[in-house]
């Protein structure tokens, strides 16, 4: 499996941006996708994910409607819109795939960077004031 991301740049704050990842060499739907971001000098955080039937699930600080996760079962690809961009989303985001189907009482694991197998290899979102 490979994940190829894409969609970053440079933007000022209050644009917006979407970002897109393409899996290869995968089968079937089951499989759950996330986006996570690591800033510099920071930790790699969780942003969204979505499972094989579009359940999403967004990190507490973005549930104010910002970052909208969604996937296209055809495309294998999974997007990540972002809309009113601040300079605190400056970061690389990454996506990730589990390829094992999650059952509904452990979605809550989609937030544990552990929880993937398969990483893409970054794009770089800056946001300037």
């Amino acid at each position: 499996v490979q994940l190829q991301a894409s969609g970053g740049g440079l933007v000022q704050a209050g644009d917006s941006l979407r970002l897109s990842c393409a899996a290869s060499g995968i089968t079937g739907s089951s499989y759950s996708m996330a986006w996570f971001r690591q800033a510099p000098g920071k930790e790699r955080e969780f942003v969204a994910a979505i499972t094989w039937d579009k359940y999403t699930n967004y990190a507490d600080s973005l549930k104010g409607g910002r970052f909208t996760i969604s996937r296209d079962n055809a495309r294998n690809t999974i997007y990540l819109q972002m809309n009113s961009l601040k300079l605190e989303d400056t970061a690389v985001y990454y996506c990730a795939c589990r390829i094992n189907r999650i059952i509904t009482s452990q979605r809550m694991r989609l937030r544990a960077s552990s929880e993937y197998t398969y990483w893409g290899q970054g794009t770089q979102v800056t946001v300037s004031s």
